[in-house]
């Protein structure tokens, strides 16, 4: 009996254990409202935080940039090219996770901000990465860390690409960031009616 019943706890741990990590890895409900988004993932909102005061990009800049890239799927990869118009065939780069970074990009930002361990589909991670890329931009390019617009077309061209006006020949892209800039104003006129509810409490501090 015992036996049994040490199998079916393990089982159920394992069952848990998938459950999470799939949960984890769906893109919550309502991506279009910041409230929405935390109240369904509330570590988000540590992370999110942890990474603003690490680096200085607000939280709503982070969320517009993390939605462009991905709709807050942990797993996203651009799509395969097709061959013959049939046949999937290799993807267009090595683009992944949250954030889209390229395999060398984040590999830079794991040394560069020693977080070796980091993985491109741990929203954290990626919150993190977003935060590093983009005061890295703001230390290169000179771009404010609030202005969402030209921080992504930083993040899309590359620093030394936004310096040398790349995207000037790329009208779509002025157009997403553009789009990247409405988002972040409203999500930041949403966390402002929110926020306060993701702030840890005073027992909590006592609580550990």
């Amino acid at each position: 009996m015992r036996t049994t019943d040490a199998a079916m706890t393990a089982l159920a741990a394992i069952v848990l254990a998938l459950t999470s990590t799939a949960c984890a890895a769906r893109a919550p409900r309502n991506i279009d409202h910041t409230c929405a988004i935390f109240d369904e993932r509330r570590s988000w909102y540590r992370d999110a935080k942890k990474s603003y005061e690490r680096w200085g990009v607000p939280i709503h800049v982070q969320l517009a940039i993390i939605h462009q890239e991905s709709r807050f799927r942990a797993k996203a990869k651009p799509p395969r090219r097709r061959i013959l118009w049939l046949f999937p065939g290799p993807r267009p780069s090595s683009a992944e996770g949250y954030t889209q970074a390229l395999t060398t990009t984040w590999k830079e930002y794991a040394k560069d901000a020693g977080n070796w361990g980091a993985d491109r589909d741990d929203f954290g991670d990626a919150t993190d990465f977003v935060g590093w890329y983009c005061s890295r931009s703001a230390r290169e390019a000179g771009i404010a860390k609030s202005d969402a617009f030209r921080l992504y077309l930083a993040y899309h061209e590359g620093n030394g690409g936004f310096r040398r006006g790349t995207y000037h020949r790329k009208p779509w892209l002025i157009d997403v960031a553009r789009t990247v800039q409405a988002r972040a104003d409203r999500y930041q006129r949403q966390l402002t009616i929110c926020e306060d509810r993701f702030q840890p409490r005073w027992w909590q501090f006592w609580a550990g």
